[in-house]
């Protein structure tokens, strides 16, 4: 999509769009009130300021448009339709070993449990045990900084998508 086709799309169009960049509904809406966009950067910083003035919900749901890192099978599953915008976000964990994927998968399920949200982060560019090493560093934090922590990421991960999605 082009920023022009963004700017002058319908409604149900653009939130689709914005839903494969973030999946915090409030951050879609407002999302689509503040278009037009004169510039990618302009989107881009709008799309900062938008995430700054969501709360915990819109970031819990944000999360839940996720897949747990490591997890093959349900990147596959549940990402079919944002496969353009997302794709490669977790592709280091495609040559890690086994023993690597399984220490995540596992870390991950007692994150889950622990905070109530899987582990968020910017995956683009790291490494199956970098991801590791860094759930491990983030795993003792309590539930408010992990949130704090995953928003930061999930802003990242926005702003990649929004990029990527309009560089095609």
């Amino acid at each position: 999509m082009t920023l022009n086709e963004l700017n002058t799309c319908n409604n149900k169009l653009a939130f689709t769009w914005f839903n494969q960049c973030c999946a915090a509904d409030t951050w879609c809406q407002s999302m689509l009130a503040k278009r037009p966009f004169a510039s990618l950067e302009a989107l881009a910083k709008t799309a900062e300021q938008t995430w700054a003035e969501c709360n915990d919900t819109d970031y819990l749901q944000a999360f839940e448009g996720h897949p747990m890192i490591g997890d093959v099978a349900s990147l596959r599953k549940k990402y079919a339709s944002t496969q353009g915008l997302a794709s490669h976000e977790q592709s280091g964990v495609q040559g890690a070993d086994e023993a690597t994927l399984t220490a995540l998968h596992a870390l991950n399920q007692k994150y889950l449990a622990k905070h109530g949200f899987i582990f968020i982060i910017c995956a683009t560019g790291l490494s199956a045990q970098a991801m590791l090493d860094a759930l491990r560093q983030r795993f003792d934090h309590d539930t408010a900084t992990e949130i704090e922590l995953a928003a930061l990421e999930q802003l990242k991960i926005t702003l990649l998508r929004i990029h990527k999605g309009l560089a095609e």
